[in-house]
């Protein structure tokens, strides 16, 4: 075999082995899961049942549905709305762990969310 035909076939190779990297890659990204949203409502002083099942870019709406304002604070300072009555906020969960809240106002208002990686 001449010169020029192993370096054809070389070529083809890696040509070949580049295109199945890029397909595997590309089959991994379109695998996961689109980031969802969910809702949580803040009545009586209360967050009520926390969401579970999160992950990484999820987005929790908080809306303050009492009649006094609320907080939503992260006790690792990642984050602290303040929701005054009849407000919304959006939170996107930036990492993965337990992250435990709770309200500056009301000492009883106190929880944890769970986010796993994507």
């Amino acid at each position: 075999m001449g010169r020029m035909a192993r370096s054809m076939k070389l070529k083809i190779g890696a040509l070949s082995v580049g295109l199945l990297g890029a397909l595997a890659l590309s089959g991994a990204v379109a695998a996961q899961p689109a980031a969802k949203s969910v809702t949580v409502h803040i009545i009586s002083a209360d967050y009520g049942t926390l969401p579970t099942g999160l992950k990484v870019g999820d987005t929790v709406t908080w809306i303050n549905d009492d009649t006094v304002a609320h907080t939503v604070t992260a006790r690792d300072h990642s984050f602290d709305l303040h929701l005054n009555p009849g407000q919304s906020a959006k939170l996107t969960l930036k990492k993965d762990g337990a992250i435990q809240i709770y309200c500056l106002f009301h000492s009883s208002m106190r929880g944890m969310l769970m986010a796993s990686p994507r």
